[in-house]
């Protein structure tokens, strides 16, 4: 045991290496491909002196500010670890902006001291404090680098003990400086049903700013994932590109700054906004954390590190199962009851699914969720339509061999309800201005833990009153207008609280949720894909990507959620959003997904029926490898015709490929060319058998024939994707 001790402790000295070099320190943040190296300069203050590719040989980091023409300039200098508004340095945005007790608006950091150590997930932890020469006022950078993932998460933390408050302007999780060429910024933005849509920008000197104001479904028209390809314009297989985003349910701002001298400098933390933030003594602001990977082979294995960490660290339960579902919305929308129910049960055994979620409009009787205009906020079940309550349908649907779930969005009220007429108080609005309403609705205000308290009944009341409910749909369609908080006016605290306590708030309502009810499954919901931050998936299982389940649509964003999400995490159901697509199409896109059905089931034909019991069946033998294997990207649809992926499992000795034409004109090329094939073992022979096709359909793929490893990877194979063949799906099995 001492000499483990031994080993550990010489082990972080070498990946948070450190030392003294003549006055000045040097403390690198490394993984196994990437360090981030920090340096204090003559005058004690932190900056960064490279970002980039890892050395074998650590001495030489104190090496690295020889090479680069920093434009040093004392407090000034481009390349501040920590960036303070205030002094002299005006030549790059600031990460703190701070007015002092005494009314000094201005901020100097110093280098105090640092610490390393071993997390208890595994990772390296390096904490750098930094202090203010003049006033007791403190910032402490946090580093936590995971090795094998090449993965950095990167924080703050603000304290003081001035004799009073400090006002926080400005706070950032996160400064980072890069002196690359050239910089080519991915960013996604869109609206409802238009998530996640690609825009590349090639960043010239300037400011380029991803940011949400929204405070509640912040994702709504910006994602706050990024991809920065660095000097070149990075592929799936080459290049160096940085990936990430800022892990955190609020308003959110990343800007990227190019100066005079290709330098970038990335500022990422919560947005100042209307977010001004009084910070007494002894009471420390931990800011959001900021999470990056840096790939030196391309986009791919960019993505992958962000799966395999997101899954194995972050991500409830992310090395766990799912269950497959039949959803009732497009089936009934509000237009149910029990009756009507129970007869959707037998569906989904049918279909062979493990659980039926029943969707919005099951609450509410003085004003009954007939349509979205009323009821939210009345979690009373409706006696009209489910005279028998949800234990009834929880009783049948077990019955009937399959679990039960429900759909609840607990942040939000009708103003036609009589929670609102009873706790106007709890809802965020501006008396003096008119109410403005999204989905007919107002966001309540889980600043005040009395709603806090509300909010987590919700969910407390479903579980006891149903110890078997198997899973929880949680939705939140508005964001905040008019963010005034009646609870903050009571407390004598500044309105400009609000978005940071809300957020601070919901998280503090899941933490209970999960201390109580650890394991069941929870979909992060945001009318469609408004919330999916790495933060909020530490207490979710599951996101909704979109409302927007037209396959081909589909096909294209979950190509760009990939990057940056697990397939596990990403549901994906079978509806009738677009019956322009074949049943098999609709299913075999859902399929590269956490699987899960919004259809008329019972409405089927024989022969479809057949076909999407069969579905469910190779889903279910397949799924392991979609949920834990790597993915790869072979053919993008931005780039081809088609759109070509396959998951790869641990031991390579199994993967799963789909392929989907996405052009349907008759000069498509869709079928022209092999795909070459990714993450296998170039020294097996493998077996190619396509699934999920219709009985007495003849595949042109002689599932007979054997390929090498290394001829499917140089070569390639041609799934023969065209309008006829819309969408193909091959098990991929090594031969022993």
């Amino acid at each position: 045991m001492k000499y483990i001790h031994l080993i550990i402790s010489a082990l972080l000295i070498l990946l948070s290496f450190s030392f003294s070099f003549g006055q000045n320190i040097i403390i690198s943040i490394e993984t196994e491909n990437l360090v981030t190296v920090l340096k204090t300069d003559g005058n004690n203050r932190l900056k960064i002196v490279y970002f980039g590719k890892s050395l074998s040989n650590v001495n030489e980091y104190a090496r690295t500010e020889e090479v680069f023409n920093f434009h040093t300039g004392g407090a000034s200098s481009n390349n501040n670890a920590y960036a303070v508004a205030g002094i002299d340095n005006n030549f790059t945005e600031p990460a703190i902006a701070v007015v002092h007790v005494d009314g000094n608006n201005s901020l100097d950091l110093l280098y105090e001291n640092h610490t390393t150590s071993e997390s208890s997930d595994g990772a390296i932890l390096t904490t750098v404090t930094l202090k203010d020469p003049v006033y007791p006022f403190f910032v402490d950078l946090c580093y936590k680098a995971w090795k094998d993932k090449d993965v950095i998460e990167q924080w703050s933390v603000i304290r003081h003990t001035e004799k009073g408050d400090v006002m926080l302007n400005k706070y950032a999780s996160a400064n980072l400086y890069l002196n690359n060429k050239n910089y080519f910024l991915t960013s996604y933005n869109g609206d409802w049903a238009k998530e996640m849509q690609p825009v590349e920008t090639h960043l010239r000197q300037g400011m380029h700013t991803i940011e949400s104001r929204l405070g509640t479904r912040e994702h709504l028209l910006t994602s706050p994932n990024f991809m920065l390809s660095l000097d070149e314009k990075a592929t799936e297989t080459s290049g160096v590109v940085m990936m990430g985003q800022l892990a955190w349910n609020g308003n959110f701002s990343l800007q990227f700054e190019t100066d005079v001298f290709k330098n970038l400098h990335i500022v990422a933390g919560i947005n100042p906004y209307q977010s001004a933030y009084q910070l007494k003594a002894n009471t420390p602001f931990e800011t959001p954390h900021f999470v990056y990977t840096v790939s030196f082979e391309g986009k791919g294995k960019g993505s992958r590190n962000l799966q395999d960490w997101l899954k194995k660290h972050t991500l409830l339960d992310g090395e766990g199962v799912r269950l497959t579902l039949l959803n009732n919305w497009e089936a009934t929308y509000f237009d149910f009851d029990q009756d009507k129910l129970v007869g959707l049960f037998g569906g989904a055994k049918e279909l062979g699914v493990d659980m039926f979620l029943l969707d919005d409009g099951w609450f509410a009787n003085k004003y009954p969720r007939n349509n979205d205009r009323a009821g939210l906020g009345d979690w009373e079940v409706n006696k009209k339509k489910l005279a028998d309550g949800i234990p009834f349908l929880v009783r049948e649907a077990e019955k009937a061999g399959v679990k039960f779930g429900i759909w609840i969005e607990p942040e939000m009220v009708n103003p036609k309800s009589e929670l609102y007429e009873k706790h106007p108080d709890w809802v965020i609005r501006e008396e003096k201005r008119p109410e403005i309403y999204f989905r007919n609705q107002l966001v309540l205000d889980l600043s005040n833990p009395e709603v806090q308290d509300f909010v987590f009944g919700v969910v407390d009341h479903l579980f006891t009153e149903n110890p078997t409910l198997a899973f929880i749909k949680w939705d939140c369609n508005a964001p905040v207008f008019n963010g005034h908080s009646k609870y903050l006016e009571r407390k004598k605290l500044p309105q400009s609280h609000l978005y940071v306590e809300y957020s601070k708030g919901l998280q503090s309502v899941l933490e209970r949720v999960r201390a109580k009810y650890p394991t069941v499954p929870i979909m992060l919901c945001s009318g469609g894909g408004g919330r999916s931050d790495y933060n909020l998936l530490k207490y979710f299982t599951e996101f909704w990507l979109s409302d927007n389940t037209d396959p081909l649509e589909r096909v294209f964003m979950q190509w760009n959620y990939s990057y940056f999400y697990p397939a596990i995490a990403m549901c994906a159901h079978v509806t009738d959003w677009s019956k322009d697509r074949s049943l098999k199409y609709r299913i075999d896109v859902a399929s590269m997904g956490k699987l899960g059905f919004d259809i008329r089931a019972n409405e089927l034909n024989e022969r479809d029926k057949t076909f999407a019991r069969q579905t469910v069946k190779n889903y279910d033998n397949f799924k392991d490898i979609v949920w834990h294997g790597e993915m790869y990207r072979l053919a993008s649809p931005y780039e081809n015709d088609m759109a070509s992926l396959m998951y790869v499992n641990e031991g390579k000795s199994e993967a799963v490929m789909f392929n989907y034409l996405t052009n349907w004109r008759y000069l498509s090329e869709a079928s022209l060319r092999p795909v070459k094939l990714q993450g296998l073992d170039k020294n097996s022979t493998y077996r190619l058998t396509e699934i999920n096709l219709y009985d007495g359909t003849r595949s042109p793929i002689d599932s007979q024939k054997l390929y090498s490893g290394e001829f499917l990877m140089n070569v390639g194979f041609n799934p023969t994707v065209n309008s006829g063949r819309a969408s193909v799906v091959i098990k991929i099995e090594a031969v022993k």
